[in-house]
């Protein structure tokens, strides 16, 4: 692997990256409106056919359900490879002070999960992020032979699974999560400190997603270690290329795949965002990086970079602000707003934010959460 001199970041990242963000929360935002009732995010029982709000929730789910997120996994992997980079300039230990990035990142994602939202990325990332931080020592052999071993592995599992949802698709049966009143009601009428007893009393079936989601985070870390050392976010004819692989796959492929998400009664549900979600995501990061190419000086990069650059800072206040419209020790909304509203409110909260993170990167540089993580890392380093 060649090791590159230059330091500086490379914009189109930070750009992604504030796409990615803001696409979760496109995700979660049901969760929210719904009052933590899982059913909201997949298309059992929907008739979308029949209903203008099951339509619009079925829409945005298909563009951004495991699309968004499985990009901010990809750049994941790729900031650990400018990591990795950085320390091979500078003949640092590997993983090193990298592994007190990833404590940090676990101590973040436990007091988010705790404090704010169940269903928190940040611990399965500093997880997966251990992991891989060991398999890209080993080099290009191992990382390749990890990936063809955990995709296999992978899609033979959902494949599996992909069985069994159809199964039960045709043979008529109700499938859904049941009854998450209970839950929702934790969410309307509760207090704060209530909703947080109850997460922490249900962690380990709360937090059985993020454990799960391991081998598939592996796959997508080292999927953006390999893009970026095959120069796919360069701006010369190499990564134009590169993109072009991936937007030719991502889309001809991820959109149709995703369109099953309509088929009556949810029967690929659970394959389209742990297997086809992530092929749209290749598709959508390189349509946005032609977009940027082609209109580099639109004011719009600006607030996209912004947040790219404090995403961490981003994705908290997304989901604190979104609790509180929704949640009852808030504004209280959740449950009572129809999905063209709920989409409202997404938007408007990442236009806020857009807006916050350009005003404040103006000013201090980092975000503050990302600003707290650099000086506890020179504590770290000070010792």
């Amino acid at each position: 692997m060649t090791v590159e001199k230059s330091n500086s970041r490379i914009r189109l990242l930070d750009i992604l990256r504030g796409f990615a963000i803001f696409g979760t929360l496109g995700t979660n935002i049901w969760l929210f409106a719904h009052l933590g009732d899982l059913n909201a995010l997949f298309s059992y029982g929907a008739e979308w056919w029949t209903s203008v709000d099951d339509f619009l929730r079925l829409l945005v789910l298909f563009l951004v359900n495991g699309k968004f997120l499985g990009m901010l996994t990809i750049l994941f992997g790729v900031g650990l490879e400018l990591k990795y980079r950085q320390a091979l300039r500078k003949s640092a230990p590997w993983p090193g002070t990298y592994l007190w990035i990833c404590l940090f990142l676990l101590i973040e994602g436990f007091l988010h999960f705790a404090l704010v939202m169940e269903y928190d990325i940040l611990m399965s990332y500093a997880v997966t992020a251990v992991i891989v931080s060991f398999i890209v020592r080993g080099g290009d052999r191992r990382i390749n032979r990890v990936l063809k071993i955990l995709a296999g592995f992978h899609v033979s599992v959902m494949l599996a699974v992909l069985a069994v949802d159809i199964y039960f698709n045709l043979s008529g049966a109700n499938v859904s999560f049941g009854s998450m009143e209970y839950v929702a009601a934790l969410y309307r009428e509760g207090a704060w400190m209530e909703q947080v007893v109850y997460r922490l009393s249900n962690m380990a079936l709360l937090r059985f997603e993020a454990l799960m989601v391991i081998p598939l985070n592996i796959i997508l870390f080292l999927t953006g270690i390999r893009l970026m050392r095959a120069g796919a976010f360069s701006p010369d004819e190499r990564g134009r290329r590169i993109r072009r692989v991936m937007l030719r796959i991502g889309l001809g492929l991820g959109v149709p795949l995703n369109l099953l998400l309509f088929v009556p009664n949810g029967g690929f549900d659970l394959g389209i965002r742990y297997l086809f979600a992530p092929i749209l995501s290749l598709g959508y990061m390189a349509m946005i990086a032609r977009l940027v190419e082609r209109s580099e000086h639109l004011k719009v990069w600006r607030f996209m970079e912004a947040a790219g650059k404090m995403s961490l800072s981003c994705y908290v206040l997304q989901n604190l602000l979104a609790s509180f419209i929704f949640y009852g020790w808030g504004l209280g909304w959740g449950g009572r707003l129809g999905s063209l509203s709920v989409i409202g409110v997404w938007l408007a909260v990442c236009l806020a934010e857009a807006v916050l993170a350009a005003w404040w990167i103006d000013r201090w540089k980092l975000g503050p959460m990302e600003w707290t993580r650099k000086a506890l890392l020179k504590m770290v380093a000070a010792r």
